[in-house]
């Protein structure tokens, strides 16, 4: 059985994992492990996940689970993100307890559901599940993903999210198979959701992967084909992980890749300077 749910279309025999460590192949299809089972949850600013520009100054209940479909040297979320069913403390929350906690919370200025942490569309039917009970009660939806999942993945959470936050680590195909990720795949996920949602942009500004301002003239054009007023994040890197040992980015430098950027966006921001 090859797995759809991402470009990697894992070939799994009965009981195999795939990759993202959230996939198994049962009974010949492709199923959910991590289906409902959090990691982590929390009420955040939204400015946190990050949106600038969808509901300012206010809260989003924030959910996470275990497994990703891509293995960045420099993940801050790693623990979790790369983790497989017994390697973490998880509590199962069924869709509607997830939406009722949500709904719990608009008197401490929550608007709804975020999903978030590891990478929610490696498990999408749990994101679509609780986004369609969130939604039922006149909640707000926004996902934070890498953008490397099949288009037929995000066409089942479509309909109930209002906003995206996508990352776009950076703007080579040999960037992203260092990154064990797919440009293609993020380039027509962030075209699709664009056309139904709102959507923002975050680049980490990571050495030697995403620092180059010509990859960044280049990232912030073809955003900008996409609709220039797509908000670009553009984000300061930290040692994490494997890259303990590389220094923080040059804030100097992150302001010249916004001015290049701000060549073809209208709105892009710094972020952790």
């Amino acid at each position: 059985m090859n797995c759809s749910v991402c470009f990697r279309h894992c070939s799994l025999s009965e009981g195999e994992t795939g990759f993202c460590g959230a996939r198994k192949c049962a009974g010949g299809i492709s199923v959910p492990l991590n289906y409902g089972l959090l990691t982590s949850v929390a009420l955040d600013p939204i400015e946190k996940k990050p949106f600038a520009r969808f509901h300012p100054g206010s809260k989003i209940l924030s959910a996470g689970s275990f497994g990703c479909n891509m293995d960045c040297p420099f993940c801050q979320n790693h623990e979790i993100s790369r983790a497989r069913a017994d390697e973490v403390p998880v509590n199962f929350v069924p869709p509607q307890v997830l939406a009722s906690k949500a709904l719990s919370l608009t008197s401490r200025g929550n608007i709804g559901l975020a999903f978030t942490y590891n990478e929610p569309m490696v498990g999408y039917e749990y994101v679509r599940d609780a986004a369609r009970e969130s939604k039922k009660l006149g909640l707000i939806n926004a996902v934070v993903t890498n953008g490397c999942v099949s288009l037929s993945a995000l066409n089942e959470v479509l309909p109930y999210i209002d906003a995206f936050n996508i990352d776009l680590k950076c703007f080579t195909a040999g960037g992203y198979a260092e990154l064990k990720g797919n440009l293609d795949a993020v380039m027509a996920f962030i075209t699709a959701a664009a056309a139904a949602a709102h959507v923002e942009i975050t680049t980490l500004i990571v050495p030697g992967i995403s620092d180059s301002l010509e990859d960044i003239k280049r990232l912030s054009a073809w955003v900008a084909s996409v609709d220039r007023d797509i908000p670009l994040h553009i984000t300061r890197f930290f040692p994490r992980r494997k890259m303990t040992g590389v220094k923080p980015t040059d804030p100097e430098l992150m302001r010249t890749l916004r001015g290049a950027a701000l060549e073809n966006l209208s709105d892009v921001l710094l972020g952790n300077i």
